[in-house]
């Protein structure tokens, strides 16, 4: 019961963090997603492709190979992409994909099996919270880029600046 609980609560917060990225990428264009402060910046669609990657890598058969694939090439995740919106898109969803069909896969009878990762057995809650962790880092640089690329015609992802008060007495109102 409790760790079918603890799948269903990362899958909620794991999705809240989607949310996020994905409402600031729908605002952009596509030469906005290759946009870099500066040289030592990463662009939004490095991210993408790093968060992706790094799902398919850690996700994709968990349970009986390495987390750390021979196909990944994480240098490579943070050079230009020349990518299309709709493929860095399609990137992103993939891996998305892999990481929510991983937690649909977990039940009490697997939960505690180990998992390996860089040639390291772990428990399978310890790379959950690596990644739970992991993954807002990148999610606020696509937030905080996007609203330096967007400026005055940012459209929040969350609660909007000046408006807690509006949203907590919303909350309240709606749990009644």
């Amino acid at each position: 019961m409790m760790i079918q609980e603890y799948i269903d609560n990362i899958t909620t917060q794991f999705k809240s963090y989607k949310e996020v990225a994905d409402k600031t990428i729908a605002q952009l264009e596509e030469k906005d997603l290759h946009w870099k402060y500066n040289e030592e910046s990463n662009s939004i669609a490095s991210i993408i492709i790093h968060m992706s990657e790094n799902m398919l890598s850690r996700w994709t058969d968990f349970f009986t190979s390495d987390g750390e694939k021979d196909w990944r090439d994480r240098d490579a995740e943070f050079e230009p992409q020349d990518l299309t919106k709709e493929e860095l898109i399609g990137h992103w969803e993939k891996g998305w994909n892999c990481l929510f069909s991983a937690l649909y896969s977990l039940n009490e009878e697997n939960f505690n099996q180990p998992i390996v990762i860089r040639n390291k057995q772990v428990k399978l809650i310890e790379s959950i919270t690596r990644q739970i962790a992991h993954f807002p880092y990148h999610i606020g640089q696509i937030a905080y880029v996007g609203k330096m690329i967007l400026n005055d015609k940012w459209q929040t992802a969350s609660i909007a600046k000046g408006k807690s008060k509006e949203f907590m007495q919303a909350q309240f109102e709606n749990n009644k």
